[in-house]
């Protein structure tokens, strides 16, 4: 039995709420559970350096987690001078796979920046912020067409994450941090709406697992990713 009660194939209750923020080009609070993420967009008409004048657009991410994000107070990583490794690792995996849905050519040369922050952590901040982060790029993306300024859509496929792991001997979808925090395997899949894999993050935390195991679990994976992406193209109708 899981903490949570919930099946073995069951995700937690997912939200997006769009247009949570005034001034961003796309944004939403997204919840998966008791993990609450804030995701905007920010449009920019310039690229980093190596990119300048090649005609290609980038999307980027920054990540961070309020103090009281979790059940003890973290500092800030601004009073301490420097982002943590486990910061920058995440911001980087949000940016490349974002970037793995977007036709940069259509895109044009201009940046889109998503910042997503965690008001509450319960497990899968990194998932919640990949899948909301899509949403407020799709909504900014969204703007540049209303406008003209991109004719054709950049956005080839949605990308949406989820957790899987082996808790108490058992496959599970979508782990919260009960199931996290004991999880003899744990693995974050990123994946398009049309199936196809982004990046695959797994690692034995207690026990190794087996090929059988690994396929257990990517086939919940394909079904959580495929709710997710259902749930974004509704919050962007």
């Amino acid at each position: 039995m899981r903490p949570s009660g919930r099946d073995l194939d069951q995700m937690r209750a997912v939200s997006i709420e769009t247009g949570f923020t005034k001034h961003a080009e796309g944004s939403c609070l997204i919840k998966m559970g008791d993990t609450h993420v804030l995701c905007t967009a920010t449009i920019e008409d310039r690229v980093p350096p190596f990119i300048k004048g090649s005609g290609l657009g980038w999307v980027t991410a920054e990540y961070g987690m309020l103090p009281r994000a979790t059940n003890t107070r973290m500092r800030r990583e601004a009073a301490m001078g420097k982002q943590g490794g486990r910061t920058v690792e995440i911001q980087r995996l949000i940016g490349r796979a974002l970037r793995a849905g977007v036709d940069r050519v259509a895109l044009g040369e201009r940046q889109i920046s998503i910042d997503c922050d965690v008001l509450q952590a319960d497990g899968g901040t990194r998932c919640a912020s990949i899948t909301g982060g899509w949403v407020a790029l799709r909504l900014a993306v969204n703007k540049l067409m209303k406008t003209g300024e991109v004719k054709i859509d950049p956005l080839v496929d949605p990308v949406a994450a989820v957790s899987c792991g082996i808790y108490a001997g058992q496959p599970v979808l979508d782990l919260d941090y009960p199931e996290d925090s004991e999880a003899g395997v744990d693995g974050n899949f990123i994946m398009t709406g049309s199936g196809q894999l982004i990046e695959v993050q797994m690692s034995a935390e207690g026990s190794m697992f087996s090929r059988e195991q690994m396929n257990t679990l990517m086939d919940l994976a394909t079904k959580g990713t495929a709710e997710l992406v259902e749930l974004q193209k509704a919050a962007c109708v």
